[in-house]
């Protein structure tokens, strides 16, 4: 029998022969064998407040799976937003109702809810059901570490005066839609400041770039002492007929007085670094108005890069094992330990075998980790250090250290298919809240594969 036209397919059909499906079905049956961590989601969600009224929103397991689903597919919200209402099997992953879309401000309000110490725990249930179902026990790890960047421009100290006023003139803008309008006033130098912002940047004379910076550090300290008056005025407004227009007045000077706290600063090194020629520690400057907690991070002679180093843990089955976010620079040797410590919490027990990158390498921590039953320690790099006091023998070095590579190998994976290259999430929560979602989308996913191939 031959038809003209092959069926018209619904959108509830699901090819069950394909890969995505099943993948998802293998990462919902380990989130179902870990019930308890539903119990810190919707902790999380609820926030201590009553959940028996009002309207009736997305559950605790639903949020959890949309955010990991977010991840594994590195989605934006509006796309995640359009799968969640094209695709039957994402929907059946996510157990939405019938009916029920949830739009784009809901998805991100509730995931953003989640905290990065119920990512860690989830991670940890992760991990556990990793080792009762003999996927993963920890025995051989492999350490190396990475940049995580913010999401933020190149900082110069040019592109942050011109953020510094820029944002200055908006809030002082903002002040004045209220009614009535408090009392204070202000000129707005956007126009000038972008025109000496141009001159810094296209010029090739060093006078003329002088001459420009010295302009936008004199409209600079003009907009800071607009802000400084605005923020006395708007913190004694007594407001109108509308009785929230006090609340916004008070919200708007405490974030007047951040930005010229933070312009100052900026301001304090453009005159030391441009005009005294001095050089200003990193632990000193500014490299945005915007995600204040971003580290300057130099590794060897790369370029320079703008973010947070995170150390990552991984095991023979590509799992991570364990990540570890760290403020400012810190040398790799000197988060060894800690991260080897770490291991207990998951195992009970330090690893049989380590590898590392030659930047862990030193002899103190060989002799740390010798002393905690860690019978073979290698390091790419030697550093003076022996392969008879790392290993056993040169077969074994030479395995280690060919293990360690398959490290970049997630951490690649992670960048390219989890969104690890940057973070788009605000703050210093947020950047942790992103890393370790993604960290526990990564390892379910990782399962659910092994689990598919052993069937």
């Amino acid at each position: 029998m031959r038809e003209k036209r092959n069926r018209q397919r619904t959108i509830f059909e699901v090819i069950g022969k394909h890969p995505g499906p099943q993948e998802l079905e293998q990462m919902a049956l380990v989130l179902e064998a870990n019930p308890a961590i539903l119990d810190l989601a919707f902790d999380d969600l609820t926030g201590g407040r009553r959940t028996d009224t009002g309207r009736k929103g997305m559950t605790a397991e639903q949020v959890l799976r949309c955010a990991i689903l977010k991840q594994a597919r590195e989605l934006t919200y509006e796309d995640l937003e359009f799968w969640l209402t094209d695709s039957h099997s994402l929907r059946s992953f996510c157990k939405l109702r019938e009916g029920q879309f949830p739009s784009t401000s809901t998805l991100q309000s509730n995931i953003k809810s989640l905290r990065e110490e119920t990512w860690m725990t989830i991670h940890q249930f992760v991990i556990s059901y990793a080792d009762e179902e003999k996927l993963e026990q920890g025995r051989k790890i492999r350490l190396d570490s990475t940049v995580v960047e913010s999401n933020i421009h190149g900082p110069s100290d040019s592109t942050l005066l011109w953020d510094g006023v820029r944002v200055m003139t908006r809030l002082l803008f903002a002040g004045k839609t209220l009614s009535p309008q408090p009392g204070y006033s202000f000129s707005d130098h956007r126009r000038v400041v972008k025109k000496r912002l141009f001159s810094i940047q296209n010029t090739k004379s060093k006078k003329v770039r002088e001459a420009a910076y010295k302009d936008m550090l004199r409209y600079a300290y003009q907009a800071c002492d607009y802000g400084k008056n605005a923020a006395i005025a708007l913190s004694e407004y007594q407001g109108g007929s509308d009785p929230l227009d006090v609340i916004r007045a008070r919200n708007l000077a405490e974030e007047i007085l951040k930005v010229v706290n933070l312009l100052r600063k900026v301001m304090d090194q453009t005159q030391r670094r441009v005009l005294n020629k001095e050089k200003v520690p990193a632990s000193e400057k500014v490299v945005s108005l915007f995600e204040t907690h971003t580290d300057i991070i130099v590794k060897g002679n790369r370029d320079t890069e703008y973010g947070h180093k995170i150390f990552v843990v991984g095991g023979v089955s590509n799992l991570i094992l364990d990540c570890l976010v760290k403020r400012g620079n810190p040398a790799d040797s000197a988060c060894f330990k800690e991260l080897l410590d770490r291991q207990v919490d998951y195992y009970g027990r330090h690893p049989r075998q380590s590898t590392a990158d030659g930047g862990f390498a030193s002899k103190e921590n060989l002799g740390y980790a010798k002393s905690n039953c860690v019978k073979d320690a290698v390091f790419s790099k030697k550093r003076g250090l022996s392969i008879e006091e790392m290993a056993k023998s040169n077969w074994v070095f030479r395995r280690l250290k060919n293990f360690r590579a398959g490290i970049e190998a997630n951490i690649s994976t992670l960048k390219r298919a989890y969104g690890l290259t940057r973070c788009n999430w605000r703050g210093w929560e947020g950047f942790k809240q992103y890393v370790w979602s993604a960290i526990v989308s990564y390892n379910l996913l990782t399962i659910a594969r092994i689990k598919l191939a052993r069937t």
